[in-house]
């Protein structure tokens, strides 16, 4: 290799020196962003701590959660009107959905309208799984109207059947 003499020597020094110059600057920066918590930094590109559409933001969530099922149940709650007819869904109100079971809850408002729902149950669960996706529920769990309690009043006495008890 020929020796390097005058303007040589002076490009290779300054060559030699700019690289020096700019692994101290990588270190110093380094050491800085290591001091400010890493590297992460707002910038003009996107990021991933950018803000979002509100709906994006849901989906993503919905998504990472696994709450696919729930969610979509959910929405046929909403539209249950629409899945149904007016006049079903007048009388009957899908309560809960149970994930791992794969069951809807169905309250209907008298006996009558619960056993014609029972009789509809099928026709509902196909029609279901082609809005939601198949084996999404399997079975759906219709209940009658709900008895009034008759418990009156904090104390009672043991045994006792309920106000009518004591008289006569």
């Amino acid at each position: 290799m020929p020796e390097h003499s005058g303007v040589d020597l002076a490009r290779v020094a300054l060559r030699a020196a700019k690289e020096q110059a700019k692994a101290r600057g990588a270190e110093a920066q380094q050491r800085r962003q290591a001091r400010r918590g890493g590297g992460l930094r707002s910038g003009s590109g996107r990021d991933g701590r950018d803000p979002m559409p509100l709906g994006a933001a849901v989906n993503r969530l919905i998504a990472e959660r696994g709450w696919e099922a729930p969610a979509a149940v959910g929405g046929v709650m909403g539209r249950w009107p629409q899945m149904v007819g007016a006049e079903v869904a007048q009388h009957c109100e899908p309560q809960r959905y149970d994930e791992e079971e794969r069951t809807l809850v169905v309250r209907c408002d008298s006996t009558a309208w619960a056993t014609q729902l029972r009789l509809l149950a099928p026709k509902l669960v196909a029609r279901l799984n082609e809005d939601l996706g198949q084996g999404t529920v399997k079975l759906i769990k219709v209940r009658g109207p709900e008895a009034p309690r008759t418990g009156y009043g904090r104390l009672r006495a043991p045994g006792s059947k309920g106000p009518g008890d004591t008289y006569g």
